[in-house]
């Protein structure tokens, strides 16, 4: 797994003056280009996520108002490096710097091996697979689930430790793999102070407990 690109050298991160760390929130990138109206074999499947993985957002969108205020009042903007993420980011906060990092990546989607007269739409697919890859650890080479976990924990200690100098972080990013930080944030004692659920653009943010 690629390293982040942001340090995990506890020197180079500072807490806040008066103790309080920033928020961190996490959001999920808007519509995508790629339509979903379609039937596709499991194979099928593969090249069309394959594909979704490559594109960027579906044209014409703009972000919503609560989440460019909540970009405009963040100290650090991070972003998955697909093309769909760094494109929302652009969008919700634009002229800002925002890093982007392979650590934000979506969790692998690979679809089970089933036969080829199966023929779903890329929505059940997604849900299929996902169920596979959870259950079963079918992961066809690439990320398995327990690789994923390691992940989602070290996006969750580096974004509490850069929002440890008061920050506040904005995440744009992916629906499964920000579910994954979630939980890890919760179970550092962070709190779920907006919740938007997991919808394009949604936001979910945290506080310090």
């Amino acid at each position: 797994m690629t390293l982040p690109a942001f340090s995990t050298d506890p020197a180079d991160f500072t807490e806040a003056a008066d103790g309080r760390p920033g928020s961190i929130t996490l959001t999920r990138h808007g519509k995508p280009a790629l339509s979903r109206k379609c039937l596709l074999t499991a194979q099928g499947y593969g090249r069309w996520w394959a594909e979704y993985e490559r594109l960027g957002l579906f044209p014409g969108q703009t972000a919503p108002s609560a989440l460019t205020d909540a970009t405009r009042d963040a100290g650090v903007l991070v972003s998955s490096i697909r093309p769909r993420a760094q494109e929302s980011a652009a969008l919700a906060a634009p002229g800002r710097e925002v890093t982007a990092d392979p650590l934000f990546i979506e969790a692998a989607l690979p679809p089970p091996p089933l036969p080829e007269w199966i023929k779903l739409s890329p929505r059940l697919w997604g849900v299929v697979s996902r169920f596979w890859w959870h259950v079963f650890n079918h992961h066809g080479g690439q990320e398995t689930r327990a690789e994923a976990e390691v992940r989602a924990e070290r996006a969750a200690e580096m974004l509490v430790r850069t929002a440890a100098d008061g920050r506040d972080v904005v995440v744009f990013a992916h629906g499964y793999f920000n579910h994954m930080v979630d939980e890890r944030l919760k179970a550092r004692g962070w709190k779920l102070t907006r919740n938007q659920g997991f919808k394009y653009w949604s936001q979910r943010r945290f506080e310090a407990g």
